[in-house]
């Protein structure tokens, strides 16, 4: 029997006339899938996916979750606690994308390795499991980006039923907050590796002190945050209406002090605040800089 959807009432408000149509499209797109291996990360895209596939199809849906040292292990412990929480089926399992030396050159493809890393791993598990489909969390609003892990996903074949719809992160939220999930305001993540300037390889030593750092900075009570790894320099990027409180003189000298016990000989603040992909601007600056020459 098919599990219903659960609607959460405690606070919740109701979704907008556009918001309902996209998620009453998720639900059908995911119905004809018929079964559906969900790559599974813990933050609200793909545990929304993982929800309204598992609603729908019940046990014909299942989840599947990847560690490996570009994630915190407190984040994947997290994420199964919450699966487990909202009753979702979960596979777990390990990739090794750092034993890949095309991975760890960094240059502008690195996503594209991880997430050929993945899809190679999820694509046995689907056929164990007899799901016929494999999808993951990309969205309407990853467009504005630079994402070759997208690319993998075309070859692989894995669908992005979010983007299908032409759901944004707002939308996702609004449907996971009225479906009482406890990330539905869960601040966005990413992989360490993504904190590593291109050209930079990617080591285990480097992912561990940007997860200190960023640790660091958690406990001090920032929440949307990177600390962008350059090599001895860390550079903090937190939301703008935080920026006062981080350059306030004692927290700049407790922030400092910490980040220097981590191994960063000097701790800078990007002025521009938070905002993803920030290490993909020199990228597009160069690429534009050549398409004018």
């Amino acid at each position: 029997m098919l599990n219903t959807p659960h609607i959460h009432d405690e606070n919740s408000v109701a979704l907008d006339a556009e918001t309902q149509e996209k998620y009453e499209h998720l639900q059908a797109i995911l119905r004809e899938m018929g079964s559906v291996l969900i790559a599974y990360s813990g933050g609200v895209d793909s545990a929304l996916l993982l929800k309204v596939a598992h609603d729908v199809l019940g046990d014909r849906a299942m989840g599947a979750i990847a560690s490996s040292p570009a994630y915190a292990s407190e984040e994947t412990e997290e994420a199964i606690a919450v699966a487990r929480q909202l009753q979702l089926p979960l596979i777990t399992l390990e990739t090794h994308e750092l034993e890949d030396e095309r991975y760890v050159k960094n240059d502008v493809n690195r996503c594209y390795f991880c997430k050929t890393e993945l899809f190679t791993n999820l694509e046995p598990l689907a056929k164990e499991h007899h799901l016929e489909h494999i999808a993951y969390g990309v969205n309407k609003d990853d467009d504005g980006d630079f994402r070759p892990g997208q690319r993998a996903a075309r070859e692989f074949k894995v669908r992005g039923p979010l983007k299908e719809v032409g759901m944004g992160k707002k939308e996702i939220r609004a449907i996971a907050r009225l479906l009482g999930m406890p990330v539905w305001d869960k601040p966005a993540m990413a992989c360490f590796s993504s904190r590593i300037p291109y050209g930079s390889k990617v080591d285990v030593a480097s992912l561990q002190m940007v997860y200190k750092a960023e640790k660091f900075l958690h406990e001090l009570g920032f929440r949307q945050l990177r600390v962008r790894h350059h090599d001895k320099i860390a550079r903090i990027e937190v939301e703008r209406s935080e920026i006062p409180r981080l350059v306030e003189d004692e927290m700049s000298r407790k922030v400092t002090d910490g980040l220097r016990k981590i191994g960063y000989t000097y701790v800078t603040m990007d002025l521009l605040g938070y905002r993803t992909g920030s290490m993909n601007e020199a990228f597009f600056k160069k690429k534009k800089k050549q398409s004018e020459a």
